[in-house]
């Protein structure tokens, strides 16, 4: 450097910034013993010293910092969080308060620590562990997309992590990306090779993913050990799936004699039997599961539609009608079943609650269809005042959203209790305008037409809501092994900034 440029430098440093440099100077004279006291693990001291360095110097985002991790050393974790707070204030991008703040946001499970934790990402990009982070804080979230994202960004940091490759493979569940879900369970297997459930969860992974061979080698260890009826049921769809019936019967007749009063196995049975067009074998076997649970309304519903394969309305009839009189939540829908479910099965509670809010909005179609359903749930008998006023409400809810198939199916119903089928009719065909899988307008509409004298639609109702049943059997299986999977998706809160 030549002299002339020394020169100009040194007209540049003006009193004020000479006194800037001193006191940070001063500042870093102070930081030297701070540092020493924590790194021995005195923190009672480094407060000690901090105290007046923070008096002195309270615009030092350094010295903040220093005090937040004295405090998180003592478990003071809502004064440490104050103070990298204060580190942040003076500077925003302080990579040492942003770890400090995440980590404590982090342990507690707290949403606050996702903007922090984009923050750290966009200074370093490829950090893993802030990445791990904001996978499990997403995932609790339930934004499985962007979860997703950021536990592939995690690398290998949740390699030893069960719980947290449990989280990933169920997001890639949820998103329907089957194939990667089972190479990420792969990975929880091999931390736990022998543990039963780990073995059960991948198989049905890769038995949604529709690769029914890889199920069956992931199963074999456990069929040659005294193997469970929850293996059995596995191995009998991965059998069934790729073409062999034949063992696949055999494991479900095993789970049956492992546990004769589950009736997931007869149901599996049931299902390939219609498939395969053994119908009568089926209806034996479903037999021995109605003796085992007699009040099983799926049972029923599974006769049902093999007799109707064979031709026998009304052994299919009789069967439907008793799982409706065992199950009436058939005629329940989602909301419905949400406030039951909310109120413990309590009806009286449920008919207060549902009262309480049309008390505030009396002309909402769906709290009226609710005060209907509920009313008819209770049992209102035609003529009394509670069944004409589950009559007024339905009737209002369909009034004022035509389009509500649930109201429509409820209002059916009740013109059925009421001897008026025609308007039952009616009230069914639209309902099923408005969802075409709706059984229970189907079943109410085969009802009607019975009692109306008209039974030339009969057979091809009959048919139809055997075709709904087999559909929504196929469902249920699907949403139960997803359920298996979802259950231990609970990752940790390991990683570490």
């Amino acid at each position: 450097m030549t002299i002339p440029a020394i020169r100009r430098i040194s007209i540049l440093l003006t009193p004020a910034l000479l006194l800037a440099f001193a006191l940070a100077q001063s500042a870093q004279d102070r930081v030297g013993p701070i540092a020493s006291a924590l790194r021995n693990h005195e923190l009672a001291r480094a407060l000690e010293l901090l105290r007046s360095a923070l008096q002195a110097y309270p615009g030092n985002a350094e010295l903040w910092v220093m005090q937040g991790a004295a405090f998180s050393g003592l478990g003071k974790k809502d004064d440490a969080l104050a103070s990298f707070r204060k580190s942040l204030k003076i500077s925003p991008d302080y990579i040492p308060a942003l770890h400090g703040a995440v980590q404590i946001e982090y342990e507690a499970g707290s949403t606050a620590a996702i903007p922090l934790l984009h923050r750290l990402l966009r200074l370093q990009p490829t950090d893993q562990t802030s990445h791990g982070m904001l996978a499990v804080l997403e995932y609790r979230q339930g934004k499985c997309e962007t979860a997703v994202v950021h536990f592939e960004s995690a690398g290998a940091l949740f390699d030893s992590e069960i719980n947290a490759l449990h989280a990933y493979a169920t997001c890639l569940v949820r998103l329907k990306k089957f194939d990667q879900a089972a190479r990420v369970f792969q990975r929880a297997l091999t931390l736990n090779a022998e543990d039963r459930r780990e073995r059960q969860l991948l198989a049905s992974i890769q038995l949604m993913a529709h690769h029914p061979q890889d199920a069956i080698t992931t199963l074999n260890p456990l069929l040659e050990n005294s193997p469970d009826p929850q293996t059995l049921e596995l191995t009998s769809a991965a059998y069934e799936d790729a073409g062999d019936t034949e063992r696949a019967v055999s494991a479900l007749r095993q789970a049956i004699l492992l546990d004769p009063a589950n009736i997931h196995p007869y149901l599996d049975f049931a299902a390939i039997s219609a498939v395969h067009q053994s119908f009568q074998v089926g209806i034996n076997v479903v037999n021995d599961g109605i003796g085992q649970q007699p009040k099983s309304a799926p049972l029923y519903f599974a006769r049902g539609v093999l007799y109707i394969q064979l031709g026998q309305y009304e052994n299919a009839q009789s069967d439907f009608d008793k799982a409706y009189e065992l199950d009436p939540t058939q005629s329940l829908t989602v909301a419905a079943q949400g406030l039951a479910a909310a109120d413990a099965n309590d009806l009286d509670r449920a008919l207060t609650t549902v009262q309480a809010k049309l008390a505030r909005k009396p002309s909402d179609p769906i709290l009226l269809y609710l005060h209907a359903d509920v009313l008819t749930q209770k049992g209102a008998e035609p003529g009394t005042p509670e069944f004409q006023l589950a009559m007024r409400s339905a009737k209002k809810a369909v009034s004022l959203r035509p389009t509500l198939g649930p109201a429509r199916a409820v209002l059916a119903k009740l013109y059925l209790q009421a001897g008026q089928y025609p308007e039952a009719i009616e009230q069914c065909r639209k309902a099923l305008e408005v969802d075409p899988k709706d059984q229970t307008s189907v079943y109410r509409l085969i009802q009607a037409l019975r009692k109306s004298g008209n039974s030339a639609e009969l057979p091809s109702l009959l048919k139809r809501l055997a075709l709904l049943r087999q559909e929504a059997t196929k469902e249920e299986r699907e949403r139960n092994r997803f359920k298996l999977v979802e259950g231990d998706a609970e990752p940790s809160t390991s990683p570490q900034q």
